[in-house]
């Protein structure tokens, strides 16, 4: 056999023994994945992610997956040639945008499922409405009313819990139900991380458009491998983090609050990011975690 074929060979050897103390540590553990951002447009991405929590299921993980929809969802309302209106920055979703966004969501809940399945993974697709699992209320922009956004005030554990015990994928599409059963949207961040809370998930993997959490946003050099949950209120008290990152780190701090062991915050268009953050001992993302939990990786 040639040198070069017998390092190759090798390197595929050490790659599944650096990713052994990984799958030990998890193994059982639930681990919930908010699937959004070009990783849900680009279908060569989609499939790499598909395939990435397949396997994590397949080596003894217990994932969720919990997506968005939103560029879909703006593309449809276009479609029909509504006009968007925005308060604060946020688009107002009357009645008949909520009715666009149910069925984009449900579209894509079923493209998922119909993808783990081909896998050979049992998965069932649900929206917060089955089983009541997402119960909210209106959520406001500044005390201005937004339509029909819904914020989460509790979560039915149950229908989860029965769908993993019995072996199956659950994939969650972020639509809720209130008090009087009128439908709302709910940011899939959001529904994300009031799952994992739920559940006290180990993980929670956020695949965004972004590399991570970076010190320069215009140099992603600057990405911070690990935070503290200390750390991380700094960076945005300090104003190191802005825009879209302090909702997203916020969540991650309220998660960790919660009980959820780890929050990584993954860029999606990297081929694999989930294995390579969760099984490789330097990771490619930004990892969260608690003030008391030891930094193991990314050293």
């Amino acid at each position: 056999m040639k040198n070069d074929s017998m390092e190759t060979i090798m390197a595929k050897a050490e790659v599944l023994i650096e990713a052994l103390p990984y799958i030990q540590r998890f193994n059982r553990k639930i681990i919930v994945v908010k699937y959004g951002g070009s990783a849900m447009v680009d279908e060569e991405l989609k499939a790499q992610v598909i395939q990435d929590v397949t396997l994590l299921k397949l080596v003894g993980f217990k994932p969720v997956i919990v997506h968005g929809g939103g560029k879909d969802i703006n593309k449809w309302v276009q479609k029909t040639g509504m006009k968007s209106e925005f308060v604060n920055g946020l688009r107002k979703t009357d009645a008949q945008t909520m009715e666009i966004a149910e069925m984009v969501l449900n579209r894509v809940n079923k493209s998922l499922v119909q993808m783990v399945s081909k896998l050979g993974i049992k998965a069932v697709g649900i929206s917060g409405k089955d089983g009541d699992l997402l119960k909210v209320e209106k959520k406001l922009s500044k005390g201005q009313d937004i339509g029909y956004v819904g914020e989460i005030t509790e979560v039915n554990t149950k229908i989860i819990y029965d769908l993993l015990d019995n072996d199956f994928l659950p994939i969650i599409c972020p639509v809720g139900v209130d008090g009087s059963y009128d439908t709302y949207n709910i940011n899939a961040d959001d529904a994300a991380c009031a799952i994992a809370k739920a559940l006290k998930a180990e993980k929670l993997a956020f695949l965004t458009d972004i590399e991570g959490v970076l010190r320069d946003p215009e140099d992603s050099s600057t990405l911070i491998s690990e935070l503290t949950v200390s750390e991380a209120r700094e960076l945005i008290e300090d104003g190191t983090v802005g825009g879209g990152m302090i909702p997203k780190l916020n969540n991650c701090i309220d998660a960790i609050n919660e009980g959820v062991s780890r929050v990584h915050i993954l860029d999606g268009r990297i081929a694999h990011c989930l294995l390579l953050e969760f099984f490789t001992n330097r990771g490619i993302g930004t990892a969260i975690l608690n003030d008391k939990e030891e930094k193991f990786h990314h050293e």
